[in-house]
C-alpha cells in the first residue's frame, strides 16, 4: 500500500513494481479500504455551514444547540457503553462517537456560519444600501479588479466597467438618506443617517465598519479604467459612490453591500499596499511584460495559465474555454501548485523513496529540505497568486495532491481532504456556498478515488499505462464536476473530457517555462522573455485546442440550469460508468465502432442528418430571423449552398453565430447594420467569426457614436470594408435581389434629418423567387409616414419584419399599404419593454397577417412551398417554420390601449 521497497527476501523489483500501479500503491484487488471516518463530519460541517447562512439567526442558533445537545446524548451513551464492555456493545460506542463528532462538527459549522452571517449584516451599511444612500467611503481592496463583460440594454450597450472586492472600514453618509417615493420625492430616512449620532441632527453620519463590498466602478466622460485594473489588494482607497443592496443570486452571497462608482481618473488612493502585495505586483506585471511580445492568444492565455491573470484574454477564446468546461485553467487552481512540485520531488511514487527524482535529489537536497523547500514554494504561490479564499483553496488541493505524489497511500488521502475541508469550513464558512470550492473538492475526490480504479480497469482492458492514467483523470473529474457545472451554465459539453485530456500534455510545460519567465523576470528580463517564448508554444497548442473544441456545432448541449436537471445527469452518468463497466470493446468492435460514430454525428451535427430528427432548419429556407433575444439578426438565402445576406446582428455575438451555423452559412456578401443601436450591432462579432464576409453597410448616421466606432473598428480588424447605403440602390446576390427605400438623402420634404438612430435605420426591400420581403428596421411612426410618402405605391408584401421589435410605435397606413402575410417579430423572451405591444399585435391580425414571434417560437424560417413542388399553402403564401411550439396561448379578446413604452 505505501510503497515501500521490497525486503531483502523477496525477488528483486523495482520500487512500486509489485502494486502493479504507477504509483506504487496497491491494486485495487487487493487495496485496503478507504478511510471515510473524517468524512461525514467534513461534510456535516460544511451541510450545516451552508443552511445557517440562508436562514435567521435563532434557527441557526436552534440548530446549532439541537446538534451539540444531540451529541452530548450519544457521547454520554457511548461511554456508558464502554464502562458495560460487554460484547454485544463492542461497536456501539464507536459508533456513537462517530455520530456525536459528526453533529459537534455540524454544530461548529453552522455555529461559525451563523457568528459571520451576523457579523455581514451587522452595521450601518446594510442599511445604507437599502436606502441606496450616496457615501463616502474608505475601503480597502482584497481581490483583483477584473473587467465586467459589456451587457445591452436595449438600445444602448452599457460602458465599460471592472469589479473587485473590498472591505469598508469607514462610512460617512452625509444629510438625510432616503429613497424616491412614488411621487419622485425623497423619503427622509433620517433614523438611519441619524444613528451613532455623528455630528447633529441631519449632519453626516460617520461610523468605523469592517464590511465586505462589491465596487463595481464605470467608465465616465471618456475616463477609461485602465489604472484601476493595476490596484493590489491591501490598497486603500475613497469613493464618493452609491450603495446598492446585492443581489442574492451570484455575487451578494458574502458582501454587504454592492459599492457604484465612476472612473472620474485615476484611483483615489490613500494607503498603498502592503510590501508583500507590491513584491507579488511587480512578479505579475513582470511576468505581462515578458509576455508582451508573444503574438496570437499565448499574450493573454500565459498569465492566466500561470497565475490566473486574465486582464488581456481575448473575448472569443474566454467563450471557447467555457464551451469546453476548460476554465479551470484560467482559474488559480491546486494543478498550478502540484506541477511545481511535482518538479521539485519527482513523479508519482518516488518522492519517498532513495531512488528519487525531480530537481531536488539532483541538486542533493534532504528529504527533510525538500520538504522545507516544497513549503516554502507553497508559501511564494499563495503570495503571487495572492491570498484570497481561491487562492487557499488552490494552495490545500495542491497540497493533497502533494500527499498522492509523494507517497502513494491512498488510505491516508481521503481523510486528509476530509480535514482539509472541514478546515477550510471553519475558517470561511462562505466557501459552503461557493460553487468553485465544490467543484475543487469534487475533482480532487473523483483523482483520489475514482481514477485509479478507472485507470487499473483501462489497463486491464489493453490501454496504455500512461494514457489510462490521463484519460482516468480527466473523466472521474469531468464525471463528478458535469452535474455542478450544469446548474452554472445551463449546458453539457460533449468536448470536455478530450479537450481536458489532450490539454494535460500541453499544461505541465506551460505553466514551468510560465514560472521561470515570472522568476526570472525581475532580474533578467531576455531570460524571462526566452522562456515566455518557449511557453507560448504550448500554450498556443491550448488555446487552438479550445477554439477547435468550441467550433464544433456539437461542443455543447442545452441542459436544465437547476438542481433537477443537475440530478438527472448525475442518474444519466452513473448509467454510463456502470454500462461502461461491462463493456468490452474487443468482444464487441461493432459496437465501439457505432459509439464513435454517433458522437462524431452529434459534434459536427451534418444539416442533412441532423434535419430529419430535430426538423430544423428547414431544407428549403429563403429567410430565418434568428433568435437572439431583445435585438434583430435576419438571414436571407442568397440562392447558393453555404451563402447568405445578414441584415443586423443582434445583441449577442454567440446567439448569432449560432444561429448562423445551424443554418450552415459561411460565406455573407454583405452584412447590413440598419442602424448603430447595440441590439442590432453588438453581435457583430459573432457574424464575423469563421465567415468570409464580403462588405458591411452601414447608416450614414453615426449615433450613437461609441457603438459606431466600435463597428468600424471591429470591421477594421476583420479587413471587411464599411460601405454607405444610398436610397433607391439595387444589389443582387445570387437569386436574391433587394433595393434599399431608406434612409433618403437629406435634402427636400422627406429627407430631413433623422430625429434618432431609429428613424435613420437602412430599409430594404427584398425579391426571392417571386417573394417580397420588407425589414424597416426599427423605424419610428414619423419615419414609417415619410417612407409612404416617399413611395406611395410601396408594393403588398408576402413577409414583414415588423420594426421596432413590435413595438406600440407604429403607423397603421403603412400596415394597410403593404398588407403583410407574414409578420415577423424579433423580441426577447419578458423583455422588459413590453415587446411586442398588444394593439400591434391585434393591427397586424386584423390585416391578415400569421404572426410569428422569436420570444415564444424561437427562431422564424420562412419557406416558398412553391418551390417544393408541392401545393401551395392557402392562396399562394410562404410558409413559416418555427424553431419550437408557442409555450402559452396568445391573448385573446381586444387588448387594452398600450402606454407609451421607452425606446429599446
Amino acid at each position: 500500500m505505501n510503497g515501500t521497497r521490497a525486503a531483502p527476501a523477496r525477488r528483486s523489483t523495482a520500487p512500486g513494481a509489485r502494486t502493479g500501479t504507477p504509483s506504487g500503491g496497491d491494486s485495487p484487488s487487493r487495496e485496503v479500504p478507504a478511510d471515510l471516518r473524517l468524512v461525514p463530519p467534513a461534510l456535516a460541517a460544511w451541510a450545516a455551514a451552508a443552511l445557517a447562512l440562508g436562514v435567521s439567526g435563532t434557527v441557526a442558533s436552534l440548530g446549532v444547540a439541537a446538534c451539540a445537545g444531540s451529541a452530548g446524548l450519544l457521547l454520554a451513551r457511548g461511554r456508558a457503553g464502554r464502562t458495560r464492555g460487554t460484547a454485544r456493545s463492542t461497536c456501539a460506542p464507536f459508533l456513537a462517537t462517530t455520530a456525536a463528532l459528526t453533529l459537534l462538527s455540524a454544530a461548529a459549522g453552522g455555529a461559525v456560519a451563523a457568528l459571520h452571517a451576523a457579523d455581514l449584516r451587522r452595521g450601518p451599511l446594510p442599511r445604507l444600501a437599502d436606502e441606496h444612500a450616496r457615501v463616502t467611503l474608505e475601503l480597502t481592496v482584497t481581490g483583483d479588479p477584473r473587467r465586467m463583460r459589456p451587457r445591452v440594454h436595449g438600445a444602448q450597450q452599457a460602458p465599460a466597467a471592472l469589479l473587485f472586492e473590498a472591505e469598508a472600514t469607514r462610512v460617512t453618509a452625509r444629510g438625510p438618506v432616503g429613497r424616491a417615493t412614488p411621487s419622485g420625492r425623497a423619503d427622509s430616512g433620517g433614523g438611519v443617517a441619524r444613528e451613532g449620532g455623528a455630528t447633529g441632527e441631519g449632519g453626516p453620519l460617520t461610523r468605523t465598519v469592517r464590511t465586505p463590498v462589491l465596487v463595481i466602478v464605470r467608465e465616465r466622460d471618456g475616463q477609461g479604467t485602465a489604472k484601476w485594473l493595476r490596484l493590489l489588494p491591501s490598497t486603500g482607497l475613497r469613493l464618493d459612490a452609491a450603495l446598492l443592496p446585492p443581489s442574492r443570486t451570484g455575487h451578494g452571497q458574502d458582501i454587504a453591500a454592492v459599492v457604484r462608482a465612476h472612473a472620474d481618473g485615476p484611483p483615489p488612493v490613500f494607503r498603498k499596499a502592503s510590501t508583500a502585495q507590491r513584491t507579488a505586483g511587480s512578479l505579475r506585471a513582470g511576468l505581462r511584460e515578458a509576455t508582451e511580445d508573444l503574438g496570437g492568444d499565448a499574450r493573454g492565455l500565459l498569465p492566466g495559465l500561470v497565475v490566473g491573470d486574465t486582464s488581456r484574454l481575448p473575448p472569443g477564446l474566454e467563450a471557447a474555454f467555457r464551451t469546453t468546461d476548460m476554465t479551470h485553467l484560467l482559474a488559480v487552481s491546486g494543478a498550478n501548485l502540484t506541477i511545481m512540485l511535482a518538479v521539485l520531488i519527482g513523479p508519482p511514487g518516488t518522492a519517498h523513496l532513495a531512488e528519487r527524482r525531480g530537481l531536488a535529489p539532483r541538486l542533493g537536497i534532504s528529504l527533510r529540505g525538500t520538504a522545507a523547500l516544497g513549503a516554502l514554494l507553497t508559501l511564494a504561490f499563495v503570495v503571487v497568486c495572492r491570498p484570497e479564499p481561491s487562492v487557499i483553496r488552490a494552495a490545500a488541493c495542491g497540497l493533497i495532491t502533494l500527499l498522492a505524489l509523494v507517497t502513494g497511500r491512498r488510505r491516508s488521502l481521503l481523510p486528509a481532504l476530509a480535514a482539509a475541508v472541514l478546515l477550510l469550513v471553519l475558517i470561511d464558512p462562505w466557501l459552503a456556498l461557493d460553487f468553485g470550492f465544490l467543484l475543487s473538492v469534487l475533482a480532487t475526490g473523483a483523482l483520489l478515488t475514482l481514477a485509479p480504479r478507472w485507470s487499473a480497469a483501462l489497463r486491464h482492458r489493453g490501454c496504455n499505462g500512461r494514457l489510462a492514467e490521463a484519460l482516468a483523470a480527466a473523466g472521474a473529474a469531468q464525471t463528478v464536476c458535469a452535474p455542478v457545472v450544469a446548474v452554472l451554465a445551463a449546458h453539457v459539453s460533449l468536448v470536455a473530457v478530450p479537450c481536458n485530456l489532450l490539454a494535460e500534455f500541453a499544461v505541465a510545460p506551460a505553466t514551468v517555462l510560465g514560472f521561470a519567465a515570472l522568476a526570472a523576470a525581475p532580474f533578467a528580463m531576455p531570460l524571462a522573455k526566452v522562456a515566455a517564448w518557449g511557453a507560448s508554444w504550448p500554450t498556443e497548442g491550448i488555446a487552438a485546442l479550445a477554439r477547435t473544441g468550441a467550433d464544433l456545432p456539437g461542443a455543447e448541449i442545452s441542459w436544465p440550469g437547476d438542481w433537477g436537471g443537475a440530478l438527472l445527469l448525475a442518474v444519466l452518468l452513473v448509467a454510463v460508468v456502470l454500462l461502461g463497466t461491462r463493456f468490452e470493446p474487443a468482444r464487441r468492435p461493432w459496437l465501439c465502432a457505432a459509439c464513435v460514430l454517433v458522437l462524431l454525428i452529434a459534434l459536427t451535427r451534418p444539416v442533412p442528418l441532423v434535419r430529419p430528427f430535430t426538423g430544423w432548419p428547414p431544407s428549403d429556407w429563403r429567410a430565418v430571423a434568428c433568435d437572439v433575444g431583445q435585438g434583430d439578426a435576419l438571414a436571407l438565402a442568397a440562392g447558393q449552398d453555404g451563402t447568405a445576406v445578414v441584415v443586423d446582428a443582434g445583441p449577442d455575438p454567440d446567439a448569432v453565430d449560432d444561429c448562423l451555423r445551424a443554418l450552415d452559412v459561411s460565406a455573407v456578401p454583405l452584412l447590413v447594420l440598419t442602424h448603430f443601436h447595440a441590439d442590432h450591432v453588438a453581435g457583430l462579432p459573432g457574424v464575423l467569426k469563421g465567415r468570409e464576409v464580403g462588405a458591411i453597410q452601414t447608416t450614414s448616421y453615426e449615433e450613437p457614436p461609441g457603438q459606431a466606432e466600435f463597428v468600424h473598428r471591429t470591421a477594421r480588424e476583420s479587413g471587411v470594408p464599411v460601405i454607405g447605403a444610398t436610397a433607391g440602390e439595387r444589389r443582387r446576390a445570387g437569386d436574391l435581389t433587394w433595393r434599399a427605400l431608406w434612409p433618403l438623402p437629406r435634402t427636400g420634404p422627406t429627407g430631413a434629418q433623422p430625429e434618432g438612430a431609429n428613424d435613420a435605420s437602412i430599409t430594404l426591400l427584398f425579391r426571392a423567387r417571386g417573394m417580397r420581403l420588407l425589414l424597416p428596421g426599427d423605424l419610428e411612426p414619423d419615419a414609417q409616414r415619410r417612407l409612404l410618402t416617399a413611395y406611395p405605391r410601396l408594393p403588398p408584401v408576402d413577409v414583414l419584419k415588423v420594426a421596432h421589435h413590435g413595438s406600440a410605435y407604429q403607423y397603421p397606413p403603412l400596415l394597410a399599404q403593404v398588407r403583410p402575410r407574414i409578420a415577423l417579430i424579433s423580441a426577447g423572451a419578458d423583455n422588459p419593454y413590453g415587446h411586442p405591444a398588444p394593439r400591434t399585435l391585434t393591427a397586424l391580425r386584423s390585416a391578415g397577417a400569421l404572426v410569428r414571434r422569436t420570444d415564444r417560437n424561437g427562431a422564424l424560417a420562412v419557406t416558398d412551398t412553391r418551390i417544393r413542388g408541392s401545393a401551395p399553402q392557402g392562396d399562394g403564401a410562404p410558409a413559416v417554420v418555427v424553431q419550437r411550439e408557442e409555450r402559452r396561448e396568445e391573448p385573446r379578446g381586444q387588448p387594452p390601449p398600450a402606454p407609451p413604452l421607452p425606446d429599446g
